[in-house]
């Protein structure tokens, strides 16, 4: 039996544990936090009724299904949305076009909260709620992607894991005692978020740097080593800067991204093992699976080398840097956001095309890549051609690097003077 938890007499905890009975709105996965969160909500908080929402952005069918069976059981309503086209549409494509990525991997679960809480504070308008609840811990990321959306919409916020310090051993026997199953166990604690676009692992012994990942932890890929002898070859097509067909296949986005995740996991692609630097400051051992992303993002990316210019090249690096920080941080209110997608999507206009990549034992090589807005000429460029008299270049020579070359000058003179 779980020993009753003690408080510190703090004003927070006081301030909490004053709040009056209602209706409560829980953002809900089905895993242990946001499980014993239902419960907890009740007993510690004295709320009157806890609505669960599930929000479907590409996790597997049956986890949903978990979710949607336990948040009927357990709470006072549930609701279960599919929002796996708009997640798609409204937060992968532009993490695509910005070319997203955090600390060298592409980011998933980033994109994908600030619309799970958008649709929660929906709900908890629907209902009536003056506060949501999430499971977040106050260690993580979430809780600050979360917390931002929810205060912006003028809602309280509530997370029992976070302001009751709790552990996973606790969490664990607290979900026993009451009866609730759950999908870890203490041998094998992994902390798992899933969407379309990326799979994350963490938790348990992978909380150790040093310690070698288990092949069970994966579900998307196979190890490099055990994937097929022979490479395979697609064909992505982009318009506007988003995939649009595969192998001259026209397909929705969201099952583009599927298919892509099957034909490269299979190859092992798209695996990450990194030491991450979260937005407290904390450094986090993470294991990553994304093979879709991956493959779209190395495909996107050497497109843009083909249709824009130097500078425009130059600058958007700099721009996706910053749309990566803020949508890592899940900072979508923030007026450069909406900024920087402005920036980006003028630029996307002319990222139309296809590129060729083939998959080998793990890695992604692009084999070739066309596009009509193309500003590269074969003729201009070719040692054969006589479109360009070579002549020209001259002048060009005389003037170039000529302030580098004066200083230079100077710098040997005044040595030879010594």
């Amino acid at each position: 039996m779980v020993e009753p938890l003690t408080y510190t007499q703090t004003t927070l905890y006081q301030e909490v544990f004053v709040m009056g009975k209602g209706t409560i709105v829980l953002a809900y996965s089905g895993g242990l936090d946001t499980s014993i969160c239902i419960p907890l909500l009740k007993e510690r908080y004295d709320y009157d009724r806890v609505v669960t929402v599930a929000v479907h952005v590409g996790q597997r069918d049956e986890e949903i299904d978990m979710a949607t069976k336990k948040g009927k059981k357990f709470a006072d309503r549930h609701y279960t949305l599919d929002l796996r086209e708009k997640f798609v549409s409204d937060h992968i494509f532009p993490a695509i076009k910005a070319n997203g990525s955090y600390e060298g991997y592409p980011m998933g679960t980033s994109l994908a909260r600030p619309l799970i809480a958008q649709e929660v504070v929906k709900i908890a308008k629907k209902e009536g709620a003056t506060a949501v609840g999430h499971g977040c811990t106050g260690k993580g990321n979430d809780q600050l992607r979360f917390d931002f959306i929810i205060r912006s919409a003028g809602l309280d916020v509530v997370a029992p894991i976070r302001e009751l310090n709790l552990t996973r051993e606790w969490e664990i026997g607290y979900a026993k005692d009451h009866n609730i199953p759950v999908p870890v166990k203490k041998d094998k604690p992994w902390s798992i978020d899933e969407n379309c676009w990326s799979r994350s692992i963490e938790g348990g012994k992978l909380e150790d740097p040093a310690y070698h990942p288990p092949e069970e932890i994966y579900l998307w890929t196979v190890s490099p080593d055990k994937s097929p002898d022979t490479p395979a070859k697609v064909t992505i097509e982009f318009q506007k800067g988003v995939p649009v067909t595969l192998n001259k296949k026209k397909m929705a986005g969201y099952d583009l991204i599927q298919k892509l995740n099957l034909l490269a996991g299979k190859h092992g692609i798209g695996r990450n093992d990194m030491v991450e630097d979260r937005i407290l400051g904390l450094k986090a051992r993470e294991n990553y699976e994304h093979p879709a992303a991956t493959v779209i993002l190395a495909a996107h990316r050497d497109l843009e080398s083909l249709v824009l210019t130097r500078q425009e090249l130059a600058f958007k690096r700099m721009v996706d840097d910053k749309w990566s920080e803020l949508a890592y941080k899940g900072l979508v209110y923030e007026p450069l956001y909406a900024a920087l997608n402005a920036f980006i999507n003028t630029t996307q206009e002319r990222v139309n095309g296809n590129v060729d990549l083939e998959f080998f034992k793990g890695s992604v090589r692009v084999l070739g890549r066309m596009s009509p807005n193309a500003i590269y000429s074969s003729d201009l460029v070719s040692f054969d051609s006589a479109s360009i008299d070579q002549c020209h270049a001259i002048g060009v020579s005389q003037y170039f690097g000529l302030q580098a070359r004066l200083v230079h000058g100077l710098t040997t003179a005044k040595k030879k003077m010594k």
